[in-house]
Order: C-alpha cells, then sequence, then structure tokens
C-alpha cells in the first residue's frame, strides 16, 4: 500500500513541530531558534560549496571521456541535503546530514546504480544541412520589414 505524499508531509510537519517543543523546553527559545538559524546558513554554505564540486567533477568525467552518472548523483543528494538544513526543522537537519555522510551516499548510489541511465550528447562538428533544407545567399532575401506585414510593431498601415 502506498502512501500519499500529502500523509507524509502532514506527519513531518507535526514530527517537527514536537521536536521544536521539545528541544525549546530543553535548551530555551534563544538556544532553539539560534539552533534553526545556524543550520540553514550552514545548509546555504553547503549548497554553493557542493554545487561548485559537483560542477567541477562532471566537467573532470566529461573531459575524460566517462558518462558522469555517480558525479551527477552525489551533486543531485547534496543539493537535496543542503536543502534539507535550510529548511527550518531538527528532524530534516538530521536528514540533510545524514546524506552528507559518504558511506550513505554510497549506500544510495549501489541501491541506484542499476536503475539509473545517463546519456551523453556528443558533438559531431558540422553537418550539412538535410535534404528538405532551403539555403539562402545574401542576396536572395531582405531583412528590411514589408510595410503591408501583419507582424510589425506599429501595427502597420491602417487598413
Amino acid at each position: 500500500m502506498r502512501v500519499p505524499l500529502s500523509l507524509i508531509v502532514l506527519v513531518l510537519l507535526l514530527a517537527e513541530i514536537a521536536t521544536f517543543i521539545l528541544v525549546g523546553e530543553a535548551i530555551g527559545v534563544g538556544a532553539t531558534l539560534a539552533l534553526v538559524l545556524l543550520s540553514m546558513i550552514a545548509g546555504v554554505l553547503l549548497l554553493r560549496r557542493q554545487g561548485v564540486a559537483t560542477l567541477m567533477r562532471i566537467r573532470a568525467e566529461s573531459a575524460a571521456g566517462r558518462v558522469p552518472a555517480k558525479p551527477l548523483l552525489e551533486g543531485a543528494v547534496l543539493a537535496i541535503a543542503a536543502l534539507l538544513m535550510i529548511i527550518p526543522g531538527f528532524i530534516t537537519d538530521i536528514a540533510g546530514l545524514l546524506l552528507f555522510v559518504p558511506a550513505v551516499r554510497g549506500a544510495l548510489w549501489r541501491r541506484i546504480r542499476g536503475r539509473l541511465e545517463v546519456r551523453m550528447a556528443r558533438r559531431e562538428g558540422f553537418r550539412p544541412a538535410a535534404p528538405n533544407v532551403v539555403e539562402l545567399d545574401h542576396s536572395e532575401f531582405s531583412s528590411a520589414p514589408r510595410i503591408d506585414s501583419p507582424w510589425r510593431r506599429d501595427g502597420g498601415p491602417s487598413t
């Protein structure tokens, strides 16, 4: 039986509220808010840092002629982890921190690898036009707008 996404979100929201209350009672409201703010700042910084690092790994894999499937997946998981840390709440912070652990990402890669299909587009260089394409010389067309064109910005001549 599949659980509806809305039910999962509702349960997560209620769990986050309960966690806020418990943590607030244990360490105080100010410290709780400071922890939430700190985790949000850390999430933003990690998202920025990991995004640039992921792009560099993808570029290196592509330059070496390999399909960058693993760097793409790791980049997506790290972006999700950072976004989970940006979302206010302690449960999402813990989930985000777990996704930053390399062993967790490795287990996720082993689980998804068989179902993943990544294709690379290769630049083939210049290819001649298809047989049904007509190529014009500069002398065969004019870039000046026609006066009677319905596509003129000023509406053309009034009729």
